[in-house]
């Protein structure tokens, strides 16, 4: 158990519930020779702040948008022609706990012969106005289409790669999407259609909007309960990781609660 944790336990920031701090407390007491069930027994009754597990809210159906790119096959679209193997996700957290960006690195392999393009869906943050986000493009992929749709706060952007992959074909590439006037970030969670082998989630945060908690969650849907339930440490310099291997079908990410 890191000392930062023993710390927001301290200060009242968390308190030691889920099943992983509760045995930790039980071995505590081994150690301390102390009497079953004399720590647990101080814990006491959940704070006001302490996290409950609740449903991601349900996101608008980017159908509409994506079929604004009338000239792209379905499976484009869809990214069915892609096997995505691997996800890693950055997301950068200012001052004013907005989200600022998120940078996405993608490894997938072409299911079949002639994919060109992964078609890129972002939600805004609440109170976002997706008019101004921007797109930038990194290793292996350059900018194409980009919709926006606001009542919904959804974007849309195709990136394109250098060629046409060959069936069985590995690419890599990586793309920034800067969307900074929304509210409190309330985390970031992905949606997999399909299983992925794996999926690396990182949020840094500015040093003087430090989190009160971070919760590593999975959901099957946007309406189920969050199963995967676990408490995230915030390591040196204010980065929180969670790592999912053979993830999806399903939600996976990071929910954050402020103090």
């Amino acid at each position: 158990m890191g000392q930062s944790t023993l710390s927001y336990w301290q200060r009242g920031l968390r308190h030691p519930e889920v099943p992983r701090a509760i045995s930790t407390v039980r071995a505590l007491e081994t150690v301390l020779r102390l009497p079953p069930s004399s720590l647990l027994d101080l814990i006491g009754p959940r704070h006001a702040n302490t996290y409950a597990p609740r449903p991601v809210a349900t996101w608008p159906d980017p159908a509409p948008l994506l079929a604004t790119f009338d000239s792209v096959p379905e499976a484009a679209r869809g990214n069915a022609d892609l096997e995505v193997l691997s996800v890693h996700d950055t997301v950068q957290i200012g001052m004013h706990r907005e989200q600022r960006s998120i940078t996405t690195r993608l490894v997938v392999r072409a299911v079949r012969q002639g994919p060109d393009r992964y078609l890129a869906m972002h939600h805004g943050d609440e109170g976002s106005l997706i008019e101004n986000a921007m797109v930038r493009s990194g290793e292996g992929c350059r900018q194409g289409r980009l919709r926006r749709e606001s009542a919904s706060r959804n974007l849309a952007v195709e990136m394109l790669f250098d060629r046409r992959l060959a069936a069985g074909e590995e690419h890599v590439f990586s793309f920034t999407i800067a969307d900074d006037t929304g509210s409190a970030s309330p985390g970031h969670h992905r949606t997999f259609r399909d299983t992925c082998g794996s999926y690396l989630v990182q949020l840094s945060f500015h040093r003087r909007a430090m989190p009160a908690r971070c919760m590593k969650q999975f959901l099957a849907s946007a309406d189920a309960t969050p199963v995967d339930v676990d408490e995230l440490v915030c390591g040196l310099g204010g980065v929180v990781s969670a790592y999912f291997g053979d993830v999806g079908p399903g939600i996976a990410g990071i929910a954050v609660e402020w103090s």
